[in-house]
C-alpha cells in the first residue's frame, strides 16, 4: 500500500482541528441542539401518555427513543469537536520533488496535501474536505466524516420514531372525548393544554422536516463514502471530461465499494485509515493524480480569463446600495467574498453574471511569485471595471467599458 509506507512519516493530525465544546458556541450548532431538544422533550412528554412506562413495552419504547437521542447528540458533538483535520501550517512534503505536484496555499503558507482544500470559513486547509457545515460549525472532512455520517443517520431514524409517537399522541389527543364516551377503556389518555398542543405540533413539523432534509444529506454522504469521492472531488472528476486531453482521467481513490467504505466506517480504532497526507490508491495511479488534474484545470481556467481594470470605487459590500438598485438586487447568491475595487486595480476575471464579475486582483510584477502576498479575489459590480483589450496585437492595452 502506498499510504502505509508513508503513514508514520507525517505528524499525527487526528486532533489538529480539535476545539471541544467551544465550537458549539455558534448559531448553527445552537439551533441544531435546540431543534433536537425540542423534538425530544415533546416526544417524551407525549410518549408518557401515549405509551406509559407501566404498560407492556413502555420502558423499552422510551429507552429506544432516548438511545436515538443520545447517539444524535454524541455524534453531533464528536463531528463538531474533533473537526475534519487541518493540514499543519507551512506544511511541505518530505520529498522536495513532490512540491511541484501540489498546490501552494497563500493563506496557510504551505502546500496542500493530496485531497485537501482551503476553507474560507475555517481559514485552514482541510484534509479531504467535502463541505463546510454550519450545523457543526466546521467542515465535514477526513477525521469527522464517519461521525458526521452517523449523525445524519441517527437524526432521521430518531425523528421517524418521534414522528410516530407524536402523530399517534395528537390523534388520540384530538379524539379524547370520543374515546372517553365510546372507547373500551384500553385507549391511551392523551390530554394537551394549549401550549403543549402547539409545542407538539411544532415538534412533529420539525421531525418531518429533518426526516426529509437530513435524509437527503445522508444519501449524498453515503454515496460519497461508497465511491470514496467528496463533493469537491466529484466536481473535479466531472470537469476532467470537458478538458482537452489525450487520455481519460482515472480517479485514483476508488478502491471498490467494500474497501471504500472500510476507509471511513467500521474501522477497528474508530479513526479513518489514512493519516490525511497519503492515501491508498488504485493500481496504476499515484497520490498526486487528482491534484495534478486540478492544477491543469486551474491553468486552463486562468488561460480563459479576461483582464479588467478598475474605473470606479467599490468598498466590498454585499449590498452596494450606492451602486444602484439593479446591482444591489441582482447580487450573486453565494457566500463567496466580495473584493474591493479602486480605480487602476487590475483584475483577472474568470466568472460572469449579468451585473457582477468574479476574479483575482493582479499584483505588480515585483509581487508576482511572492508567496507572502495574500490572494485577493471575489465578486464585484461589473460597471466598476472596464475590459482591457490589446490594440491590434501591438501589446498596447486600452480599456473598453462594459
Amino acid at each position: 500500500m502506498e499510504a502505509s509506507k508513508s503513514r508514520t512519516e507525517e505528524p499525527d493530525c487526528r486532533f489538529s482541528s480539535y476545539l471541544g465544546p467551544i465550537r458549539l458556541l455558534h448559531w448553527g450548532p445552537i439551533i441544531a441542539i435546540i431543534i433536537i431538544l425540542w423534538i425530544s422533550i415533546f416526544t417524551v412528554y407525549c410518549d408518557l401518555m401515549f405509551w406509559p412506562i407501566d404498560a407492556d413495552g413502555g420502558i423499552t419504547n422510551l429507552a429506544i427513543f432516548l438511545t436515538w437521542v443520545f447517539l444524535v447528540f454524541y455524534h453531533h458533538y464528536r463531528a463538531s469537536a474533533i473537526g475534519p483535520g487541518f493540514v499543519p501550517l507551512k506544511w511541505k512534503p518530505r520529498n522536495p520533488k513532490d512540491c511541484d505536484k501540489l498546490q501552494f496555499c497563500l493563506t496557510c503558507q504551505g502546500y496542500k496535501a493530496p485531497r485537501s482544500h482551503h476553507c474560507r470559513k475555517c481559514n485552514r486547509c482541510v484534509m479531504k474536505m467535502d463541505h463546510h457545515c454550519p450545523w457543526i460549525n466546521v467542515c465535514c472532512g477526513h477525521m469527522n466524516h464517519a461521525s458526521f455520517t452517523y449523525f445524519l443517520f441517527f437524526a432521521p431514524v430518531g425523528c421517524i420514531h418521534a414522528f410516530y409517537i407524536l402523530a399517534m399522541s395528537l390523534y388520540y389527543g384530538f379524539n379524547i372525548r370520543w374515546y372517553i364516551q365510546f372507547g373500551d377503556g384500553t385507549e391511551p389518555r392523551v390530554i394537551f393544554s394549549l401550549y403543549t398542543l402547539i409545542g407538539s405540533m411544532f415538534a412533529i413539523g420539525l421531525a418531518f422536516g429533518i426526516i426529509i432534509s437530513v435524509g437527503i444529506l445522508l444519501i449524498v454522504q453515503t454515496k460519497a463514502i461508497w465511491r470514496n469521492r467528496t463533493g469537491i472531488e466529484d466536481w473535479i472528476e466531472q470537469k476532467s471530461t470537458y478538458r482537452d486531453r489525450d487520455d481519460d482521467f482515472v480517479y485514483p481513490y476508488d478502491l471498490g465499494v467494500r474497501r471504500n467504505i472500510s476507509q471511513v466506517l467500521f474501522t477497528s480504532n474508530g479513526w479513518p485509515k489514512s493519516n490525511g497526507f497519503y492515501w491508498d490508491v488504485k493500481e496504476g495511479c499515484t497520490q498526486f493524480d487528482l491534484t495534478i488534474e486540478q492544477k491543469l484545470q486551474k491553468a486552463d481556467k486562468k488561460a480563459r480569463s479576461l483582464e479588467y481594470v478598475g474605473i470606479k470605487n467599490y468598498s466590498g459590500s454585499f449590498f452596494p446600495i450606492t451602486h444602484g438598485p439593479c446591482v444591489c438586487c441582482c447580487f450573486p447568491w453565494s457566500d463567496e467574498p466580495r473584493v474591493p475595487i479602486a480605480p487602476g486595480d487590475r483584475i483577472s476575471v474568470t466568472r460572469w453574471r449579468k451585473r457582477w464579475l468574479y476574479g483575482d486582483k493582479i499584483f505588480s510584477q515585483s509581487k508576482i511569485g511572492d508567496n507572502s502576498v495574500p490572494r485577493e479575489r471575489g465578486w464585484f459590480p461589473k460597471h466598476c471595471v472596464a475590459s482591457v483589450a490589446e490594440n491590434n496585437g501591438s501589446g498596447d492595452g486600452k480599456c473598453k467599458k462594459n
